[in-house]
């Protein structure tokens, strides 16, 4: 992962240059996550869609989705290449220029969401190796200067902070003064889903961080579900898998440290 320069840190997540033998061809899951994703590809486009919408699957040279709360699927050769960023929902406004509630649930290309941004995998194909993050940081960096820092919507940012860290949407909505209903018009004006949905990605996050290191109890324990099967409901909803499967597909060689039972 690159350090991200200080003028675009409010705005992007992570910026990675990736270059990853997968050894064999397949299917990888993109799951849900609080943040924006943003690939470009290099050597191939990405052949991507949404899990169980295949009109939605196409062969892109750039990629631009906006939050979900259901998985893309991935299909590869076995070889993957390419630049990819983590946008916050303020990004979304500052470096392409409009809400990130436009793009929920899309998975659009740069030229349907930002046109001035269309040549920019033709400029990263033909860009030297290693100088690839550099040229991304560059041209987001002119288009920050073009479009504006965003107003800031300090209560909203904050809401939404409060709702990805796992605070219920009632809580959240006492914190900051305003009714359920308020809150939820407000959060969906800004990043296109509910609170309770931010709630669940959110949540959802911070136990794929911890799947792998301890049993699915007390994952499900230290994320704030019910129980192991509540985590394993969520997981196959937003996944689309459970927490085991998806440990088997991304990592083959890793000890499971113990699903405690079947309902993993």
């Amino acid at each position: 992962m690159a350090p991200v320069a200080p003028a675009l840190a409010p705005y992007i997540a992570s910026l990675v240059a990736y270059d990853v033998d997968l050894g064999a061809p397949g299917v990888h899951r993109g799951l849900p996550s609080p943040t924006l994703t943003f690939v470009l590809p290099l050597g191939e486009p990405l052949d991507v869609g949404w899990r169980g919408s295949a009109g939605s699957r196409a062969a892109r040279w750039s990629t631009v989705s906006g939050l979900h709360a259901h998985p893309a699927e991935i299909h590869h050769d076995g070889h993957q290449r390419g630049v990819q960023l983590a946008l916050t929902t303020s990004g979304a406004r500052a470096l392409l220029g409009l809400p990130a509630a436009d793009l929920s649930g899309e998975m659009l290309e740069l030229e349907d969401v930002a046109p001035r941004l269309r040549h920019l995998p033709e400029r990263l194909a033909a860009c030297p190796p290693g100088e690839q993050v550099a040229l991304v940081e560059r041209v987001l960096t002119t288009e920050l200067a073009r479009h504006g820092a965003p107003e800031p919507r300090a209560t909203v940012g904050r809401a939404l902070a409060r709702l990805t860290r796992g605070a219920s949407v009632q809580r959240v909505a006492d914190e900051v003064g305003y009714s359920r209903r308020h809150l939820t018009t407000l959060v969906r004006a800004e990043c296109g889903l509910t609170p309770k949905d931010v709630q669940r990605i959110g949540r959802f996050q911070a136990s794929r961080g911890l799947l792998g290191r301890t049993r699915l109890a007390a994952v499900a324990h230290a994320c704030g579900y019910a129980d192991q099967a509540h985590l394993t409901r969520e997981w196959v909803a937003l996944a689309g898998c459970t927490p085991t499967t998806w440990l088997r597909e991304e990592f083959p060689f890793l000890q499971d440290p113990g699903s405690d039972g079947a309902a993993g």
